[in-house]
């Protein structure tokens, strides 16, 4: 659009305290103009347990098979050695490692075991390290997640809730659809692999719906997560809020 074509700002008499020039009024056109991205769907993969049989991991490992099988491309990071946050420079490899990933990808997925009733630390750990801003941009915003729970008693909602929580304040699209595995020591075989039964068809719709939604969102993300309040912040100013480095 020419200089001649662009749209006036809007008068807004009834709104004293908005600044016209950066008030934007949604409408469908503006995704007309979104391009389509033709490379496969990028996504992180993070699990919740060091344990030499996790089912977490196995979950996750299940997870990505199905990823891969829909046409995505997938990495599953391995929380093994990365430090505890703030234990550590974020020059530390591990934490280079979650973090450039963090950056690729456009969605994720999220297995935690419900340990005590909540998420365990070792997940958390690995959400706590990705920055909510790295200068002006986000590393998180407008990416889809997906999110898992396993238990060893019975089905709960615990985990996956906090990590709904945490996924909203790291503005991610969080998708409707979850799954949660009671008993989840007999829910895999020998080899690790997740055996036929309805918790296993869950995992298969969440992917699904991940994959839906990753594809229906990440060419417009940078629109969908635009803010009239952050527009009238500088870089500096919005990298400073987010990061707190403070507290």
């Amino acid at each position: 659009m020419s200089s001649a074509e662009t749209p006036a700002a809007p008068s807004l008499p009834d709104l004293p305290h908005i600044d016209a020039a950066l008030f934007d009024v949604p409408s469908a056109a503006q995704f007309a103009g979104a391009g389509r991205a033709t490379h496969a769907p990028r996504f992180l993969l993070l699990y919740g347990s060091l344990r030499e049989r996790s089912y977490s991991k196995l979950l996750t490992l299940e997870a990505a098979r199905l990823l891969q099988a829909m046409g995505a491309e997938v990495r599953v990071f391995d929380p093994t050695g990365l430090p505890l946050p703030d234990g550590a420079p974020d020059t530390h490899p591990k934490v280079q490692e979650l973090r450039e990933l963090a950056a690729w990808c456009e969605g994720m997925v999220w297995t935690s075991p419900e340990r005590h009733g909540a998420m365990t630390g070792i997940l958390k750990a690995q959400i706590d390290w990705i920055p909510l801003s790295v200068g002006a941009v986000r590393p998180t915003q407008g990416k889809t997640l997906a999110v898992m729970e396993v238990s060893g008693g019975s089905q709960s909602f615990n985990a996956v809730n906090q990590m709904r929580i945490l996924g909203r304040w790291m503005r991610m699209i969080t998708i409707p659809n979850q799954s949660s595995v009671a008993k989840a020591f007999l829910e895999f075989d020998e080899a690790g692999r997740m055996k036929p039964s309805a918790y296993y068809e869950r995992v298969v719709d969440v992917m699904e719906e991940l994959m839906k939604f990753t594809l229906l969102t990440r060419d417009v993300a940078p629109w969908l997560v635009d803010r009239y309040s952050e527009r009238r912040e500088s870089a500096e100013q919005l990298s400073r809020r987010v990061n707190q480095r403070s507290i």
